[in-house]
């Protein structure tokens, strides 16, 4: 029996070795598996994205055409306005006191309009009569000229006085809601070389619009009228709709980055949006609603015949020199986009088959399928094997064995 011992030793030794490398060290084999998805109608858009600032539709800017103190004032901020309403008052005294000085120089002048009206009569009798020369009768005709040219002077200033004073009242030129006010009572306001701008009254905030600033690289892609989504810091969860209105020409350059102002019209009916308020603006330059959908990623998926010695792999492209081969020098054709073409491929049983597709709209996620393919086809996004994930290229484990699969 000893000498069996040493036998029977060295066989369970063996035996628990086998044991552990078949269940903790022996790699175990995992089967290739795929990730598919089948074509499926739905909606799809390209979209341009953006930022900008909410504004009112029409604004106006309420100044004075006169220097002065203001006195009074009727209006505050969010004030609701009527068109000719009364918003504020500038001091008086010194408009008033120029009108009354006029007025007192009129009737100077016109008293002596009066009088020299007499003496030409007077005169003009004379010279009829021969009792005074003709100078004598060409000096009353000029005093009486200049009497009527002063009366209409001083005429002319007064209109002109009476208008300044109008204009120290200060009314509303349109309906609508006072956004901003620039002064307060007893503050000086000279308009001696510009109008300053006291109030500025929104016609209709109902009617809001967006002014965002459009990449020169998308520009190209927005026309007037398109679909427009926005939304705003203040309300996170709310999705403000409207059109694009205007594209305006003028350009601003800010890090010599060039954009263009895209005019956004935005109803307001609730009265949420606020002037100033930052948009994030996304504009769908195109849509449909109900068309054959793909993800995109399908188009990227290259496989790996390391792993796929049971499937059967058919090509769909004719080989050439230009085309890549794959570690085992094998020639596939590259999936990147040809024109409005591009490949993908069907898993049917064991088999691959590369399937050329043409192809529309892509919003990065979903690529429209215009022809190719229909809602049965099976197509494959990625593939995942031991040590290898096939998703967009062909990425393999350089531990794993070289490995010649069929090919029809």
């Amino acid at each position: 029996m000893r000498k069996y011992k040493g036998v029977i030793i060295t066989i369970v030794i063996i035996l628990l070795l086998t044991a552990a490398w078949y269940f903790f060290i022996r790699k175990k084999t995992v089967p290739v598996s795929f990730e598919t998805a089948q074509p499926a109608y739905g909606h799809i858009a390209t979209t341009v994205t953006a930022t900008g600032t909410i504004q009112p539709v029409d604004t106006v800017a309420v100044g004075t055409q006169v220097s002065g103190t203001l006195k009074y004032l009727y209006v505050d901020f969010n004030s609701q306005v009527k068109k000719g309403q009364l918003l504020g008052e500038l001091d008086k005294d010194l408009f008033q006191a120029q009108v009354d000085q006029l007025r007192a120089s009129l009737q100077v002048a016109q008293a002596n309009l009066a009088y020299q009206k007499n003496n030409y009569q007077r005169q003009e009798l004379l010279y009829k009569t021969g009792a005074i020369s003709k100078a004598d009768y060409d000096v009353a005709t000029n005093q009486i000229d200049q009497a009527k040219a002063n009366v209409a002077s001083v005429t002319a200033q007064l209109a002109s006085a009476l208008k300044n004073f109008s204009f120290t009242e200060i009314h509303s030129p349109i309906d609508g809601v006072v956004v901003n006010r620039n002064v307060s009572v007893g503050q000086t306001v000279a308009a001696s070389f510009n109008t300053p701008t006291l109030f500025v009254i929104a016609k209709d905030i109902t009617k809001m619009q967006v002014e965002a600033s459009v990449d020169e690289a998308d520009i190209g892609n927005v026309n007037d009228s398109q679909r427009v989504t926005f939304t705003v810091d203040a309300y996170l969860e709310d999705v403000f709709a409207g059109r694009v209105q205007e594209i305006r020409l003028q350009p601003s350059v800010s890090s010599n980055v060039v954009t263009y102002n895209t005019i956004i019209n935005a109803p307001n009916e609730n009265k949420k949006l606020k002037p100033g308020m930052t948009a994030n603006v996304t504009i769908y330059t195109a849509e449909k609603d109900s068309t054959l959908l793909l993800p995109v990623k399908a188009l990227k998926f290259r496989p790996d015949s390391a792993p796929l010695k049971d499937y059967i792999i058919q090509s769909a492209v004719r080989k050439t020199p230009a085309e890549r081969k794959d570690t085992t020098g094998r020639t596939f054709k590259s999936t990147a986009r040809i024109g409005s073409s591009n490949y993908v491929w069907l898993l049917r049983g064991d088999t691959l088959l590369q399937k050329r597709i043409r192809t529309g709209l892509n919003d990065n996620t979903h690529i429209e399928v215009l022809g190719g393919l229909t809602q049965q086809d099976v197509v494959v996004v990625s593939m995942n094997a031991a040590g290898v994930t096939v998703a967009g290229g062909s990425t393999g484990s350089p531990f794993l064995p070289k490995m010649g699969g069929r090919r029809r």
